[in-house]
């Protein structure tokens, strides 16, 4: 049976090429800002383009953040794309500007140390053993980067053994930064799965088939 998946609309991301993307899958999605139909699909995908500050203030409009908190409380799956991802984090830092993200994971998205910004273009990702998000995939394979901002420090320690840690991929423009995330029922990336061509659709299918 297909699995519905919700792309949620809060006036940020590539709304339709997301939709479309997953739909390659075999998954239905609808494109949607109720908070019904959010909380009740198979897999829930947050987009996110432009600036931290915006993106939140969007995402609580629709109350968005209650709605990650509350499906990943029930262990039920999110992914996060490039801003959607950022906003998964304590806190973004723009021009200056603090602005309080989902504090899903502690940490800061911050300017990208780098001689040429922002990152656009193809990259390749150093991926974690074990990775479900990655698997099947060359190690060479590359995918698309859109940004300016990332996260350079990643401050999620897990001292017991009975907790099984996050996967954390991760991507080099200057300096290293997080590229993706594997958390439970948590997943995220920086890049862009929706543009990445196959690469991006193996992605959407290795999620789609854990929903």
């Amino acid at each position: 049976m297909a699995k519905n998946v919700v792309v949620l609309d809060y006036g940020s991301g590539n709304l339709r090429s997301a939709q479309r993307a997953v739909e390659r899958t075999g998954a239905n999605v609808t494109v949607t800002s109720d908070f019904q139909a959010a909380m009740e699909a198979d897999g829930l995908l947050v987009p996110g383009v432009g600036a931290f500050e915006a993106c939140m203030r969007g995402l609580k409009e629709v109350r968005g953040d209650w709605i990650i908190g509350r499906r990943l409380s029930g262990g039920r799956p999110v992914l996060g794309i490039c801003v959607g991802m950022q906003i998964l984090f304590e806190k973004g830092v723009e021009h200056g500007v603090e602005t309080a993200g989902c504090d899903e994971w502690p940490g800061t998205v911050e300017p990208l140390d780098a001689p040429i910004v922002p990152h656009m273009g193809w990259n390749t990702v150093d991926v974690p053993e074990g990775s479900r998000m990655f698997a099947g995939m060359d190690p060479e394979t590359r995918f698309y980067f859109v940004h300016s901002y990332g996260v350079r420090h990643w401050e999620l320690e897990v001292h017991s053994a009975r907790i099984n840690a996050p996967l954390v991929t991760w991507a080099t423009h200057g300096q290293p930064f997080v590229a993706a995330v594997e958390n439970g029922p948590l997943w995220a990336t920086q890049f862009h799965p929706e543009k990445s061509g196959d690469a991006g659709a193996a992605l959407l299918t290795n999620w789609v088939n854990t929903l």
